[in-house]
């Protein structure tokens, strides 16, 4: 029997197989609204046959858009577009769907991936950015100005507003984007973080603010859904945070509850040196999962069903986020079950196109 298609529990709430569509952001949006985009990317996606699909990194207030096209849950209208979002999706798929809730920091104000890399200034539609420290990721980026330890405190409960706008939209899970060098991971990171209060300095001090995002979340989520964290294990870069730190995140969050940790890397420092090749990430996942009792989400160039079969067999992961590939082939876990033998649910329109000699791939 197929590891990689067997259930799995995250909290209280059950998985079909363990094969995770991760964030990827669109784009797209206006205003933070979801739209028609989005209608078509996601419900595409919601027949796929994973098991948890997570949306794009969805900004807690306008500042905290990678770009001014990102999708936000700051406000009434936000919510009310992505409760539209989420109830077309459920009349045709009963999908887990989660939210990445993201604050970019000094990433923020950028324009979309395939435009100029470049700050976009308040003239054309852009903000002044704020991070731990003024410290700017490169010279395309603003120059952001330092928090206060009163605006630190204000983004904890934008947080937890976000959550309850996503509870109130539909949402099934959280995922709290603490990775790849937007704002929670620039806390965490001694690259960019120099401050000397009570949010920077020691490893403790670092984490303080990704803890207390989780906490005031989970305070206002309910219990019966899952809160998740998304980290970049290592900064790839020296003296930049590092794999130890992770794992006592890991740990601390675990003994808090956290549901589930998604781990990725990178994205802190341009100096960053990356040695890019399938299953590059999986060890630091392998890593954190002996350490923490939550499942462990792995990412990153896993391609083939083969090899995320592997993965889970063997114990280095819970779970494998596909994204890339879901994009290329947006029926990617059909084709795995297929591969391994097993099966997964498609719509019943679907039904018949079960290729000759699989007939019995298709719940």
């Amino acid at each position: 029997m197929s590891k990689l298609f067997s259930p799995i529990k995250i909290g209280s709430q059950s998985f079909d197989n363990r094969i995770v569509i991760p964030p990827m952001c669109q784009y797209s949006a206006k205003n933070g609204l979801a739209g028609d985009w989005h209608l078509m990317h996601y419900g595409a996606l919601s027949h796929s046959g994973a098991a948890l699909m997570v949306l794009e990194a969805t900004a807690v207030c306008p500042e905290g858009r990678l770009s001014p096209f990102d999708l936000g849950l700051w406000g009434d209208e936000q919510q009310q577009a992505m409760k539209v979002l989420i109830s077309s999706i459920r009349q045709y798929s009963s999908m887990p769907i989660a939210v990445q809730l993201v604050h970019a920091g000094r990433k923020a104000s950028m324009p979309a991936p395939w435009q100029e890399e470049k700050y976009v200034p308040v003239s054309q539609g852009g903000w002044q950015t704020v991070a731990p420290s003024a410290l700017a990721f490169n010279v395309n980026y603003n120059t952001p100005l330092e928090l206060t330890t009163a605006q630190v405190k204000d983004l904890v409960k934008q947080f937890a507003d976000a959550a309850v706008r996503a509870d109130k939209a539909g949402i099934d899970v959280i995922e709290i984007h603490a990775a790849h060098g937007y704002l929670i991971h620039q806390f965490l990171s001694p690259l960019s973080n120099s401050r000397t209060d009570q949010y920077g300095g020691s490893a403790e001090n670092r984490m303080r603010f990704a803890i207390e995002i989780f906490e005031a979340i989970r305070a206002v989520f309910p219990k019966h859904k899952g809160v998740g964290i998304r980290i970049s294990a290592t900064d790839w870069v020296d003296g930049g945070w590092n794999l130890a730190e992770s794992i006592l995140l890991a740990k601390k969050l675990d003994q808090l509850g956290c549901s589930y940790i998604h781990v990725s890397t990178g994205g802190i420092d341009i100096q960053q040196q990356i040695p890019v090749g399938p299953n590059y990430q999986v060890p630091f996942a392998q890593a954190i999962k002996q350490q923490v009792g939550m499942p462990v989400i792995a990412v990153g160039l896993i391609t083939d069903a083969i090899q995320a079969e592997a993965i889970v067999s063997t114990g280095q992961a819970d779970m494998v986020a596909i994204g890339r590939d879901m994009l290329f082939n947006p029926h990617w876990p059909w084709q795995a079950a297929k591969e391994l033998g097993a099966k997964v649910i498609v719509p019943p329109q679907y039904g018949r196109s079960a290729p000759h000699g699989a007939k019995n791939l298709f719940k």
